[in-house]
């Protein structure tokens, strides 16, 4: 910071509209609320230079430098790096500030790639790597510690799981208890189920599809881990490949609750055989049980059938269609014009490059 206010000192009828600092963000990515906040102040026209350390301070990323660049260039606003002095005016400046970028996202990719080793070589030695622990654990100096009473949670799921080998069954009989997980929120099946198949409950840690024995206590028996996985493949059911297309699917929504409507089949045997039936099923009850919803399912067939009549009817109502159509194009032209216009300044961006490649 004070180079670069002595920078606009050293400048005559320069002042500082604001500094932008964000401590904690990567120069990865353009998601930061300061870069968000200077940029949200460009387009007002409140700026008309942008002043940085160094370049990998403003982004480490080329593609997001271009498009930085693009955008600092249509509202014609000036970047300087206070420490690295080049003159984007020209091509030797330009092509310094390229080389001084691809230097930048080279340092980021290297630090990426020594932090996944580190993470690889302490899990190999059974250190915790950090995050949230798993449920039954607490972190504490780095360290997986048992927590009495989630463990013994964790020892219940996998009690009632083995003995009935239904995941409902052990979310019903956790509601029943009142249990809850860490959050105070009710088990779902999606979450018992990343529970019994963690082995980090017999001791091991697991990074990057790989198990390595922890330094941390287990809390259960590894032949009693061992059972409940035998039972959970068996409990998988093998899917039967189904050609009938789901007209609606990612589209339906459960009025009830706002739930995705699931695709989903049943399979019933019959003198000649199976028939098959099809639904749209509420997803939040599909994670936790009928009762979360009033809705549930609808047939396939049934509420497909009535969007196929909705659409033959507005097919005969040339008036309606027509309507229709330029209502849903007048929404999507609105959306577009930000995108044509970033389109047309990435054409002209890739031109520069492409001569300068030529050059």
């Amino acid at each position: 910071r004070e180079r670069l206010q002595a920078y606009v000192h050293s400048q005559e009828y320069w002042e500082v509209h604001q500094v932008y600092e964000e401590g904690g963000f990567s120069g990865a990515g353009l998601n930061r609320p300061a870069l968000q906040a200077m940029l949200t102040d460009i387009a007002r026209g409140e700026i008309d230079c942008v002043l940085a350390y160094k370049i990998d301070r403003l982004t480490r990323n080329q593609r997001d430098f271009y498009w930085l660049i693009d955008c600092f260039e249509q509202y014609k606003v000036s970047f300087i790096s206070v420490t690295q002095h080049f003159d984007t005016s020209n091509a030797m400046g330009r092509l310094l500030r390229n080389i001084l970028l691809d230097f930048a996202q080279f340092e980021r990719e290297m630090t990426s790639e020594r932090t996944r080793d580190k993470m690889e070589q302490r899990v190999q030695k059974g250190y915790w790597n950090g995050g949230n622990p798993p449920f039954g654990y607490r972190s504490q100096d780095r360290k997986l510690v048992t927590h009495p009473e989630e463990a013994e949670i964790v020892r219940l799921i996998f009690k009632i799981f083995i003995s009935s080998g239904s995941l409902a069954k052990v979310r019903q009989e956790l509601k029943a208890r009142g249990l809850k997980t860490r959050k105070g929120m009710e088990w779902s099946k999606t979450s018992i189920d990343n529970v019994i198949r963690n082995p980090v409950y017999i001791g091991k840690l697991r990074y990057r599809g790989q198990t390595y024995p922890g330094q941390h206590e287990p809390i259960l028996e590894e032949g009693l881990f061992l059972r409940s996985q035998a039972m959970h493949k068996t409990e998988v059911h093998v899917s039967t490949r189904i050609k009938r297309p789901f007209l609606l699917r990612g589209l339906l929504r459960c009025e009830d609750c706002g739930s995705m409507m699931t695709p989903h089949y049943t399979k019933k045997k019959t003198k000649d055989g199976h028939r098959f039936y099809f639904y749209y099923c509420c997803s939040k009850t599909m994670h936790y049980d009928k009762s979360v919803c009033k809705v549930r399912r609808v047939g396939a067939e049934e509420v497909e059938n009535l969007v196929i009549e909705d659409i033959g009817k507005l097919i005969s109502n040339s008036n309606l269609l027509i309507s229709s159509i330029e209502q849903l194009n007048h929404g999507h032209d609105h959306q577009l014009e930000p995108l044509k216009r970033e389109e047309k300044q990435l054409q002209s961006r890739s031109r520069e490059l492409e001569k300068q490649a030529n050059n």
